[in-house]
């Protein structure tokens, strides 16, 4: 029998079994001998930012990108606290973000002083982290510990959402066995089976039947097997809002991003009378459905989400979505039909060299730039610099777009570019940039050189387009380029699209260093896409 190891040493390698490549942490006293251990260890590579939430976001992305687990490990109190937006985040998007948070030690919890970090008492941070996480342990007995971590990271994994494991600074080095290898789930194979016939007869039972996929599909690794299945249906299959970059990378056929009023009318009028709609790993929230043209009845569609399938009255608990689509896999014949053509939605054509930008310039440019020099994945923050992603030519995009949280998106793209070794373009606005753009400054230092497109209208334009009066929403002209430098980049201003062009060549043809185009934006200038959903939204708000 293996000798026991230290807690941290056998709860990396169980992260590392799991699809972690990395962590991302910020210190703190209560979790020095949780980092001392995981830096001399060095089981994965730890990755230190400034400020927590821009560790979350980091992780986040990595976890979403990449696959397998994020993980954020910060300090009791003071840092899991600020880590909690984007924890939520996580849950609401369903990423398998592992939480390590370092505790007080039992000699200091029975001392019977209150202890620095400690809110109302030692277990409000425990109890905070319950309502935002799928499974929780505290590490404090070497029996128990073995099986809890197994439990939790599985519970991650298997349900795609963010857990907690809390590591009291007395125990970090604390022998413990082997950690279980995980665990695989074994649903009733008669109620795969069964489902997976009944579905198939719906689908052929339809006139216009047509696959709607989401982010569950990339959660559970499941692009390359979906693709597959969209072929042998020989059906058309586009993605939701929050879905958007999933299957970019396959040769799936895609016909677009379903976005209701404010997307492709004839993409919109195929998924919402469509009469036979597979709903594969789609969250049915506000983000997705609340600007459709026309209701879709949900009763007439099959979804496929959260370890269950419903069909109009009939549901089977306890299907993975992984083990559905393999049951269907093996009742369709493997030479499929000819598949429809891939369709994207045209993106306008860049404005005049000399013209002031708009989102469509940006979005104009990028497409450009990557059909040039091939694809890139996008990390991008919420509000316009979303909206604008939506006409960007088919990519891996990661982005909080039903969460909205700002601040995502500079984090984001240095997780992505640690997990995947691929270099991204980060789309961010001036308001969320000023939140956590400045984490830039360890770009280098965690091997990153990202292409950051800032668009810079002195706004919060999103919320702009929907109080248009308001003077809450103007943000003051700051001058990103020139401080790009200081944080060991470099940076463009760009007022026009010939700026904006060749800023975007400089930038790509620079390594080692991150890139900023700070873009100067026309005043009021949005995107159609947003135009489009803020249209959508006032219009339905008065019919209602």
């Amino acid at each position: 029998m293996a000798r026991p190891l230290p807690l941290t040493l056998q709860l990396l390698h169980a992260l590392r079994a799991r699809g972690a490549t990395e962590v991302f942490g910020i210190p703190g006293d209560f979790a020095l001998p949780l980092f001392r251990e995981i830096e001399r260890h060095a089981v994965l590579r730890l990755v230190t930012l400034s400020h927590e939430p821009a560790v979350g976001f980091a992780a986040d992305a990595a976890a979403r990108l990449r696959g397998g687990l994020g993980v954020a490990a910060v300090t009791y109190g003071a840092g899991a606290l600020n880590l909690v937006n984007a924890v939520a985040s996580a849950y609401a998007e369903r990423v398998p973000l592992v939480v390590l948070s370092g505790a007080p030690a039992a000699r200091e919890a029975a001392s019977g002083l209150q202890l620095h970090h400690q809110v109302k008492t030692l277990d409000s941070q425990w109890r905070l982290y319950r309502e935002i996480t799928a499974d929780q342990a505290r590490l404090d007995d070497a029996r128990d510990a073995p099986t809890a971590i197994a439990r939790v990271l599985d519970t991650a994994l298997q349900r795609a959402r963010p857990v907690y494991l809390e590591v009291p600074r007395d125990c970090a080095a604390m022998p413990i066995d082997a950690v279980p290898a995980p665990a695989p789930r074994t649903p009733d194979a008669d109620a795969v089976s069964a489902c997976a016939d009944e579905l198939l007869q719906r689908l052929r039972d339809a006139e216009r039947p047509m696959m709607l996929v989401g982010v569950e599909v990339r959660r559970h690794g499941l692009e390359v097997r979906v693709a597959e299945l969209a072929r042998r249906l020989s059906i058309p299959v586009a993605t939701t809002f929050m879905g958007r970059g999933v299957l970019a990378e396959t040769d799936a056929p895609l016909v677009g991003t379903y976005l209701g009023l404010a997307g492709d009318p004839e993409l919109t009028q195929q998924v919402e009378t469509s009469d036979g709609l597979l709903l594969l790993g789609v969250i049915v929230s506000d983000t997705n459905f609340a600007v459709s043209a026309q209701r879709i009845d949900l009763r007439r569609t099959i979804r496929a989400f959260d370890d269950e399938v419903v069909m109009g009255h009939h549901a089977y608990p306890f299907v993975p979505l992984a083990h559905l689509i393999d049951a269907l896999l093996e009742r369709l014949p493997p030479r499929p039909a000819p598949a429809p053509a891939r369709r994207e939605r045209a993106v306008a054509v860049a404005s005049a060299g000399d013209a002031p930008i708009t989102p469509s310039d940006i979005a104009a440019a990028v497409n450009a730039l990557m059909r040039e020099h091939g694809p890139m994945p996008v990390a991008s923050d919420v509000g316009d610099c979303l909206f604008t992603a939506m006409d960007l030519a088919p990519t891996a995009l990661v982005a909080p777009g039903y969460y909205a949280t700002m601040g995502y998106g500079v984090p984001a793209g240095i997780g992505v570019q640690v997990a995947s070794g691929r270099r991204p373009i980060v789309l961010v606005g001036d308001g969320a940039f000023q939140m956590t753009g400045w984490e830039l400054g360890n770009a280098a230092r965690a091997g990153c050189d990202p292409i950051v497109v800032v668009f810079n209208n002195a706004c919060w334009e999103m919320l702009h387009a929907f109080e248009p009066e308001a003077r809450f929403n103007a943000l003051p002209r700051w001058d990103f380029a020139s401080m790009a430098s200081g944080m060991g980049g470099d940076g463009y201003a760009a007022s026009t699209c010939a700026q904006l062009q060749a800023a975007l060549q400089r930038a790509h043809a620079t390594r080692g260093r991150f890139q900023l185009i700070d873009v100067r934006l026309a005043d009021a200038a949005v995107s159609p896409t947003l135009a489009r959903y803020v249209g959508a939204v006032r219009r339905l708000s008065m019919a209602g």
